[in-house]
């Protein structure tokens, strides 16, 4: 379990060889904070490829089935175009497997090492996105779909497995900075996979190779982590014994620490728990929203042609990830210089991630379509200012139950990505005429309201305190003592 004060040091803390060390008898070493890049640097820039690659395989279909329907999109006639009517089920296709194995996925990666399940679910993930063109000449549609829910059954294992690694692996004064470069790689990811989808689909080669190059890449990632990929210090063959003293001794525990039952019943009655959900499936819902339909809102009411639509869907989300970091670091400067406290720092950050992009997008929503510059700058907006969740909600599970972080993590994220398959369902009920601008600003009206319903939600019923189930064992022994 995470120290609450990672500045203060331990009484004792674990040696990594089974026995304890006291303060008093640290070595001058030992007490540093062990090298400025290590193993750990190497295992947070792995992470940090998984998910760029994850979030390209994710979003590249958003773009790409635009080139998919549209037979002037490359310039070889023999790439292969298809006339579909059921594109936003495709898109939200992706959700239908994403959902279902988060919870467990959590549990089994704090059970037996996230390893092996990332390097699998990777490489099926990967693999079909290599047959993804094939399946839709076999099978059309219902192909495409097939690969996608597939891909989104592996990728359900990435989050609470990369939340595992973490914990294992970043010490506490180092988890803003690098857990932020982790995550960030999801926007990242997300402009580069855009702008790639773009130009490829619209050169000769077309948009089979979009889903090549990410197979690939993901197959290859595959094979880097089964070598040099590890699920905690204790298990690196080449680490320092410095760095994994300095790792092991700030988190409070070694690789084997004891495992806590998980308080089922407190955990999905906790206000809190369920504050850090609902704002979650409200900022999914916008947020997966705008990511599967703004190529095709670009594309048909704002008539960008392929190429300059992937830049500019891809610029909001280039914002997203520069901005990212902005927040993060202003975040962490009000609360150690004592201005905020960690559950106001997460309220007002979360506040201005929901409520800004909330009024861009009523703005949007009566945008003309001659008005092209001006919808640019409010799809920028309305993505680009989203990112100061990352030092709201996105975190807040860390803040409330430190020894349970990936299970919060795989119920709020499991559930609320239910969401990222309504939404774009939603949008295909309602856009009926997907030139129709009027029928666009229902959806940003819609949204912007379900923004606004979770920031305040999240305000009343948030909260940065550890909860008392955090470590139920430990307070009943304190009370026990004091008794």
């Amino acid at each position: 379990m995470a120290k609450e004060n990672p500045n203060m040091e331990m009484k004792t803390v674990q040696n990594g060889k089974g026995g304890e060390k006291f303060s008093d008898e640290l070595t001058k070493e030992e007490k540093s904070n062990g090298p400025s890049f290590g193993k750990r640097h190497t295992q947070i820039l792995i992470y940090f490829l998984l998910i760029f690659i994850a979030y390209g395989i994710r979003v590249n279909l958003s773009v790409g089935i635009v080139a998919m329907t549209d037979p002037t999109a490359s310039s070889n006639p023999d790439v292969p175009t298809y006339n579909w009517t059921d594109k936003s089920v495709m898109l939200s296709a992706f959700f239908w497997g994403y959902v279902l194995p988060q919870v467990g996925a959590g549990w089994l990666a704090n059970t037996y090492g996230p390893k092996w399940f990332l390097i699998s679910a990777m490489a099926v993930c990967s693999l079909f996105g290599l047959l993804l063109p094939s399946m839709a000449a076999m099978f059309g549609s219902k192909g495409v779909m097939a690969s996608r829910a597939i891909q989104g059954l592996c990728q359900g294992f990435i989050f609470p497995s990369t939340h595992n690694l973490l914990a294992q692996w970043v010490p506490p004064n180092e988890r803003s900075r690098l857990g932020t470069f982790v995550y960030a790689a999801g926007p990242f990811g997300t402009v580069v996979s855009m702008l790639v989808t773009g130009l490829i689909s619209s050169s000769w080669y077309g948009w089979p190779l979009v889903f090549y190059l990410y197979g690939v890449a993901g197959l290859l990632w595959s094979v880097i982590f089964t070598f040099f990929g590890y699920n905690g210090p204790s298990f690196h063959p080449t680490i320092t014994e410095e760095e994994k003293f300095y790792i092991e001794s700030s988190l409070g525990h070694s690789d084997d620490k004891r495992k806590l039952p998980t308080p089922w019943k407190k955990i999905l009655t906790s206000a809190p728990v369920w504050a850090i959900l609902l704002t979650q499936c409200g900022h999914n819902w916008g947020f997966w929203t705008l990511l599967t339909e703004i190529p095709v809102y670009m594309s048909h009411v704002m008539n960008f042609n392929i190429k300059s639509n992937s830049v500019l869907s891809a610029l909001p989300y280039f914002v997203l990830w520069v901005l990212s970091f902005v927040f993060s670091v202003t975040a962490d400067m009000l609360v150690n210089k004592n201005l905020f406290s960690i559950g106001t720092s997460r309220k007002f950050f979360n506040t201005i991630g929901l409520v800004v992009p909330a009024i861009a997008l009523v703005c949007l929503g009566n945008t003309g379509s001659e008005e092209t510059n001006k919808a640019i700058v409010l799809l920028v907006v309305a993505v680009g200012i989203n990112s100061a969740v990352f030092c709201g909600f996105n975190v807040n599970h860390m803040d409330i139950s430190p020894n349970f972080t990936g299970t919060l993590m795989g119920i709020t994220n499991g559930t609320s990505n239910i969401f990222g398959i309504v939404a774009p369902l939603l949008v295909q009920f309602l856009v009926t005429d997907e030139k129709d601008p009027n029928q666009w600003k229902v959806i940003f009206y819609m949204t912007s309201s379900i923004y606004v319903l979770a920031s305040v939600i999240f305000i009343i019923f948030g909260s940065g305190e550890v909860q008392s189930w955090n470590d139920e064992e430990n307070n009943k022994d304190k009370e026990k003592s004091q008794a």
